[in-house]
């Protein structure tokens, strides 16, 4: 019943920057921790930022000082700012919410989006 929407992929050149955004929308009571993961070609899907209801965040180490995770509560919205990008950081990028629907708390997951870093 809830869906994500993503948007702000696309080709970068290294040293550019990018701005992701993931929007909610549905039957939502509220939102606990939001979540960017990423997932490069041949490799695991991995947790790159997360930021919880009160503003606390964690990052990967590989991306710490170069990507700031923010959330908009009014518009159920996160976004990935990403700064001094690498190709490294090439890889399909997804959002994952903890929706609370007043009777349970469900965990939901974006369609992903490209991010292209070119050297």
């Amino acid at each position: 019943q809830v869906q994500l929407v993503e948007s702000g992929g696309g080709l970068v050149q290294a040293g550019g920057s990018l701005r992701l955004s993931c929007a909610a929308s549905g039957s939502i009571f509220s939102i606990n921790t939001m979540s960017w993961y990423r997932q490069a070609p041949g490799k695991q899907r991995e947790l790159v930022a997360r930021i919880t209801l009160s503003g606390s965040t964690n990052y990967a180490g590989s991306v710490k000082g170069r990507f700031t995770i923010s959330r908009d509560n009014a518009k159920n919205t996160v976004y990935l700012q990403m700064n001094s990008l690498k190709p490294e950081d090439t890889a399909v990028y997804y959002c994952n919410v903890d929706v609370d629907e007043t009777f349970r708390v469900r965990t939901y997951w974006g369609q992903g989006t490209q991010v292209t870093v070119s050297s």
